[in-house]
């Protein structure tokens, strides 16, 4: 078919259909001289046209082509001047991925050879064809941030070894809603599923050198197309395809999205760079004089993105409009989140990013979970990002932690994080949901680690186990690795236990790491970004103590689901919220006295002893935490309990009835009452 240009329009930006064979480039590329649009073949990605941009409306080319058979492949080429030392990279040769390509037709691995030769079968094109979905009236689950359990997963690890998906689908979107993965999510009660990055990316290329890839997916190369890794052939249509399928189930799809920096680390030039080096990215700066030798490097990875800038903040925006709409995803976790909002290379609480997602009527509505920090200066912004925003709170991560090792952190602090960390997120401002509580994420120890190593073992990261957290607040009861000892086995499932219900008694939005119902182990290691293979990976075959953790999980997200106080606790002093039930919370000492402040502080008492209450119905839950090795004896506060869950069984079962009002907890473990009417 023959082709005809005209000029076309500057918006929107990206490549846009106009009919079936007719479509419409606009590019962001202020300082080029020159601008080529290139078509290449489906099938052999042969170059079949370059085409120069006809029109330009400011910083905009433009483009409008007549004639294109669907499915045909396209990528950029920009000219323009070649000084390094003042930020300009045009590099004529080198096909560039368009940064609002929607689709890729492969994924992009690093081939020095091919790149140091220009060649463009290095770089992926972008594809141009219509793609009808019919989302069969499918409508987003909407629900409460109070009532959320996000499920964090790696869309390959989660299924790859799953025996009852098919091999086609294992590892892949498709997988992930596999009527088995289904089951697995209702059984386990989670409500929200949040996937490791699945836009375009690309390994480091030291990485590829050591045989190693960046399997977790934190170098983009795109913020629009769903990478081709995890697609059977149609990744657009199979993501949209698992995200309606999960929506159909009641499951709502995070997705974890990177800004801070791209791919295009050491000055490649895949895309963004070879447009607008200048306005795309940060640099560092001199008596006011800017540096292009040297970018900003707020990320640990060498090239900050400038999200400050007007476009680029503006194809942040509509990357996040889009998978917000056209891919219908619920929310969105931001790595490295200070970064999005530094402004002059500070960060501002007010920043205009925050600004524009909270006016904005579909951004305002999504589920938005900030990783509160940055290496930059001032990096660490616990608490300062605005309401609507959950923030991972990596102190209740640690007072969880600390708390059930042999030597227990204060129960002061403990307690404060177990009720929402309300010295952070203040009362009367912020719900308490604004504390993102998890054990661990996918940086770190597995919960199973957790309590089976002492130090990281990384060496196969190839970085002679400098890299990852040192600072782990893990335990191995004596054996560093798996253990066979019943009585290893009995503390580290026990130890378990105690961390999985203290998550899930505390106020806040609850966070788990898929696998860790499964007693999943990376082999101690806990940076295992580069490990594509079954250290990754989820294994689904449980032995006998393995399938005993598994349903005591179950039941102990079960019992969060049935007491709303567990969901929302609202105290009756804190008035960010004037409807719905109010609460009393007591803390009481093993004598069913209520504390008093010189209690908080005493040397051997590191029990916890509270009741919640519920107003005006007055339905209570007790909670007794002993970290403590020997048991302790209490008397419960004057009501008629009935013990619904004790962490010293293997499942959480009762060992036995309660028949007074005395009881002893036995050592490193924890109970959980409700009133007999209850």
């Amino acid at each position: 078919m023959q082709l005809y240009s005209d000029y076309g329009q500057a918006y929107p930006l990206g490549a846009s259909a106009l009919d079936e064979h007719n479509w419409n480039f606009a590019v962001y590329a202020p300082e080029a001289s020159g601008l080529w649009l290139c078509l290449f073949c489906p099938d052999t990605e042969e170059l079949l046209h370059q085409l120069p941009f006809a029109g330009r409306t400011g910083d905009i080319w433009h483009l409008e082509v007549q004639g294109i058979q669907p499915g045909t492949l396209y990528g950029l080429k920009a000219d323009g001047a070649q000084r390094p030392d003042e930020g300009f990279l045009f590099a004529p040769e080198r096909l560039l991925i368009d940064p609002y390509a929607r689709q890729l037709n492969r994924a992009l691995v690093w081939n020095e050879r091919l790149y140091q030769s220009a060649s463009h079968y290095m770089v992926p094109k972008a594809v141009l064809q219509q793609q009808a979905f019919d989302w069969q009236g499918t409508k987003k689950p909407a629900i409460a941030r109070e009532k959320t359990i996000i499920y964090e997963a790696h869309v390959k690890g989660l299924t790859k070894l799953h025996p009852d998906i098919p091999a086609e689908q294992q590892g892949r979107y498709l997988g992930v809603c596999h009527p088995v993965m289904l089951e697995h999510y209702k059984k386990l009660g989670i409500t929200s599923i949040q996937l490791l990055p699945v836009t375009s990316f690309m390994s480091e290329p030291r990485l590829e050198k050591l045989k190693l890839v960046n399997y977790w997916g934190y170098n983009p190369v795109n913020f629009f197309a769903p990478d081709a890794r995890y697609a059977q052939a149609e990744p657009v249509t199979e993501f949209k395809t698992m995200v309606r399928t999960l929506h159909q189930h009641g499951i709502e799809v995070i997705l974890d999205l990177v800004f801070n920096h791209s791919a295009e680390g050491d000055d490649y030039l895949l895309s963004f760079r070879g447009l607008a080096n200048r306005q795309y990215y940060l640099y560092e700066s001199h008596a006011n004089i800017t540096d292009y030798r040297h970018n900003s490097n707020f990320s640990g990875c060498g090239n900050t993105l400038n999200v400050a800038h007007p476009m680029m903040q503006r194809m942040v925006l509509d990357a996040l409009r889009y998978w917000a709409t056209e891919m219908q995803v619920d929310g969105f976790r931001f790595d490295l989140a200070v970064t999005l909002a530094r402004e002059n290379k500070r960060f501002e609480p007010h920043a205009a990013f925050l600004q524009i997602v909270a006016q904005d009527p579909v951004l305002s509505r999504v589920k938005l979970i900030a990783e509160p920090w940055d290496v930059g200066p001032y990096g660490y912004q616990l608490g300062q990002f605005p309401a609507h925003w959950s923030e991972i709170n990596d102190k209740s991560r640690d007072s969880f932690r600390a708390y059930w090792l042999p030597q227990p952190g204060g129960r002061a602090e403990f307690a404060t994080r177990l009720m929402g960390s309300r010295d952070i997120f203040q009362k009367h401002r912020k719900p308490a949901v604004c504390s993102l509580n998890c054990l661990t994420y996918h940086d770190g120890f597995t919960l199973h680690d957790l309590v089976c190593y002492q130090d990281k073992h990384n060496w196969l990261n190839a970085e002679q186990n400098r890299d990852g957290h040192n600072h782990n607040l893990s335990l191995n009861y004596g054996v560093e690795g798996p253990s066979n000892e019943a009585k290893v086995l009995q503390a580290r499932y026990q130890h378990k236990r105690n961390l999985v219900a203290t998550l899930l008694l505390s106020q806040g939005l609850i966070h788990w790491l898929a696998g860790d119902e499964l007693s999943r182990s990376q082999q101690g290691n806990n940076n295992a970004y580069c490990q594509d293979n079954d250290i990754s990976w989820l294994h689904w075959t449980l032995d006998y103590h393995a399938t005993q953790f598994y349903q005591f999980v179950c039941r102990m997200i079960a019992l969060r689901h049935q007491f709303s106080c567990l969901q929302q606790l609202s105290l009756t002093d804190d008035h960010y919220r004037l409807h719905g039930a109010k609460h009393n919370v007591s803390w009481y000492r093993a004598d069913a006295v209520l504390m008093q402040d010189q209690d908080w502080s005493e040397v051997n008492g590191q029990y916890l002893v509270l009741v919640i209450e519920q107003l005006p119905s007055h339905k209570e839950l007790l909670v007794v935490m002993n970290p403590m090795e020997q048991e302790l004896a209490l008397e419960l506060p004057e009501h008629p309990w009935t013990l619904m869950l004790d962490t010293s069984s293997a499942t959480g079962e009762p060992v036995a009835a309660v028949t007074s009002q005395n009881y002893r907890q036995a050592g490193r473990s924890l109970s959980i009452w409700s009133l007999k009417s209850e």
